[in-house]
């Protein structure tokens, strides 16, 4: 079931368990918010969700409510037990003890997949409430790494939501920004306040719904010789990409790739990022 304040509380006295700042633990004790992510999933019979970061399980409850198959992670060994209790009650539940961070994500949906009768590359939904210091790599590991992973409904940071959904010309677009809209749409689809948190944050969240495109929304023969390229002017975003880019990139290149060497990274576009990628490495 979900899972109000009240009854985290005492489900975590009963267990001799707080939340542990070191994970980042901020339990969602409001029900109704749970069930709104669950409904924003857009998740049912016949889906897969894999939800990193269970916690005590009132998400992964309301996901489960869904009929969709939940494959959910957690780190904590002392609440894994805890969770397996409350899921007991839900047969499309399995959970899985894991360090999102160092999980082999594409075997894990290989072997989800597997146990479902499902073709091994048949893509799966990630849920998340993530802490603020693995939201973005974890994201862009996702992104980069697990073709499987087909869309997300993440829980963040206000700030780091923006950072994912920013466009050109903004103070949040970034190096991340540019990594997101190459491979998916991103955009805030709500926003969550600090009062349905256990404990409560001093910072508003925000759910961002993540939608990878079928393919890449750029065309360069190297991903990764674009992203070091965006990582390079962005590590001095203050500076005119000519200093940025020193070493990486000269004045008849940035020629032959219309871009004005004089901008900063943040004024670059995906698309003007791409043509400048595929000028240095043709």
């Amino acid at each position: 079931m979900t899972l109000s304040r009240p009854q985290a509380v005492a489900l975590l006295e009963q267990h001799g368990l707080s939340p542990r700042r070191t994970l980042g633990q901020n339990f969602v004790v409001d029900p109704n918010t749970v069930r709104r992510i669950a409904r924003l999933a857009n998740v049912s019979a016949g889906d897969v969700v894999v939800e990193i970061g269970a916690g005590l399980g009132s998400l992964t409850a309301a996901l489960a409510e869904t009929g969709a198959h939940v494959a959910a992670v957690e780190v904590d060994r002392g609440i894994v037990p805890v969770l397996r209790e409350q899921m007991a009650i839900h047969p499309n539940v399995e959970v899985h003890e894991a360090d999102a961070m160092r999980l082999d994500w594409g075997l894990f949906i290989t072997e989800v997949n597997a146990h479902l009768g499902r073709a091994h590359d048949s893509g799966v939904t990630v849920v998340a409430n993530l802490p603020y210091n693995i939201a973005t790599p974890l994201v862009a590991d996702l992104l980069d790494l697990v073709p499987g992973v087909r869309a997300m409904l993440v829980m963040v940071q206000a700030e780091v939501g923006e950072r994912f959904c920013a466009k050109p010309g903004t103070t949040a677009y970034g190096a991340v920004s540019v990594k997101v809209a190459y491979w998916a749409c991103a955009e805030i689809i709500g926003s969550v306040p600090p009062t349905v948190f256990l404990p409560r944050p001093k910072v508003d969240s925000a759910l961002v719904r993540i939608t990878r495109h079928d393919t890449p929304a750029a065309d360069v023969d190297d991903a990764e010789a674009l992203f070091s390229l965006v990582r390079a002017g962005f590590a001095k975003r203050r500076k005119m990409l000519r200093s940025a880019l020193a070493g990486l990139v000269d004045a008849e290149q940035f020629e032959r790739a219309g871009v004005d060497p004089t901008a900063r990274a943040e004024q670059l576009s995906l698309d003007e990022w791409a043509t400048l990628c595929r000028t240095v490495h043709p």
